[in-house]
């Protein structure tokens, strides 16, 4: 397929900047009055596309099974659509503060370092991309702290924007990553750090963008998809017999990497590091012998087990890379249903999810989201797809 049949026009104040939230408002003591973000994942909107049938559901139904106008439905409806026994998966990679902002030593010119990952432990090495890197020379020092403790030198130039920073801290290693990320904040996308007004992530955000299962640190992006999920909701889910196997894939910045490529076959994602164990094999592979529905939830989760899958469509086991890059066509080994968020234009993650969904019914639903008022990216809202 090519680039440009995937775009669409999406209005600016569709592009989510928080998540799901309910305000309220609280007078202090001393009369101001002060409004409160709460965070509400599992109550974004929720739309279902049905793959054989080829019918969007966008609507609550009353009691006589006839769409409610104006009700839409809501991510806890994605109960309704699963049975005792089906499996979801999950993405458990945990997201870790990478972004930081330091000041240039001599100059202090004012430097934003971008985490990528540590690349030896021992001599304190970290792959890294800087902004602006025009300023950033091999040499260089970057202080990140007042008190001037927390100190980088630069020592090899990458690419473009990337560099090697040597951290000059002298500690166990445990602390020194605490004390690192303490001066990070979360690593929220570009397009929503630039539109916020402040153009910086909140302290709420480092809770907000990591999954509430998560556990294996390296993602320097959030599994958005897997964000909608609340502990009640998972009680909800394991009271009706719903089971989860859990997979690592740490995510990586490719997935916002503009394609300068017309013809898709000939774009190259970016290499992320994803784990697959016996546990998670084990109940998968259980699930499939027996009939019941395997859900994949989010794009990396099809990623790493369209990656992991074998001929015989069962999960194996996988300790690696993956660089695979899913658009239309693609003929699907393992999952019979994906929930995954509305994406941007022109993304990698819409190929997918076009891929899995079927072109023209994913590019239906774009549509409908976007006239429909349905919020976009990480933050934003979510489709969930199953086949029947």
């Amino acid at each position: 397929m090519k680039l440009s049949q995937f775009k669409f026009k999406l209005p600016d104040e569709q592009v989510a900047l928080y998540p799901s939230s309910l305000y309220r408002e609280f007078e202090n003591e001393d009369g101001t009055k002060e409004t409160v973000r709460f965070t509400r994942r599992d109550e974004c909107r929720l739309m279902v596309l049905h793959r054989k049938s080829q019918t969007i559901d966008m609507f609550k139904r009353d009691e006589e099974g006839n769409p409610i106008e104006g009700e839409y439905l809501d991510f806890r409806s994605v109960l309704d659509y699963f049975d005792e026994g089906d499996t979801f998966i999950f993405n458990d990679t945990k997201v870790f503060p990478a972004r930081l902002y330091g000041t240039k030593e001599k100059t202090d010119a004012k430097i934003e370092v971008f985490l990528l990952r540590e690349l030896n432990e021992e001599m304190r090495l970290w792959d890294v991309l800087v902004e602006p890197a025009r300023k950033i020379r091999i040499g260089n020092k970057l202080f990140f702290d007042e008190s001037g403790t927390m100190v980088a030198e630069v020592i090899d130039n990458t690419t473009s924007r990337g560099r090697t920073l040597r951290f000059l801290y002298d500690c166990p290693h445990d602390e020194f990553k605490r004390e690192l990320f303490a001066l990070g904040e979360a690593p929220l996308p570009r397009y929503i750090i630039d539109n916020r007004e402040n153009h910086h992530a909140d302290a709420q955000d480092m809770e907000d963008f990591q999954c509430i299962f998560a556990k294996n640190e390296g993602a320097v992006t959030a599994p958005a998809t897997g964000l909608h999920f609340s502990r009640e909701l998972m009680k909800r889910m394991e009271i009706r017999g719903l089971n989860f196997a859990y997979v690592t894939l740490h995510c990586g910045l490719g997935n916002f990497h503009d394609i300068e490529v017309e013809d898709l076959t000939k774009h190259k994602m970016d290499s992320e590091q994803m784990f697959v164990g016996k546990e998670a094999c084990q109940i998968v592979n259980e699930a499939k012998k027996a009939g019941h529905r395997i859900c994949a939830v989010g794009t990396s989760v099809v990623k790493a087990t369209e990656t992991a899958v074998g001929t015989d469509g069962l999960l194996k086991e996988y300790e690696g890379w993956t660089n695979k890059f899913i658009f239309p066509p693609y003929d699907f080994g393992l999952a019979d249903s994906m929930i995954a968020n509305f994406y941007h234009p022109l993304s990698t993650l819409l190929m997918e999810t076009a891929a899995f969904g079927g072109y023209d019914l994913v590019m239906e639903a774009y549509e409908k989201a976007a006239k429909n008022g349905y919020m976009f990216g990480c933050y934003g809202d979510a489709l969930l797809i199953v086949n029947d």
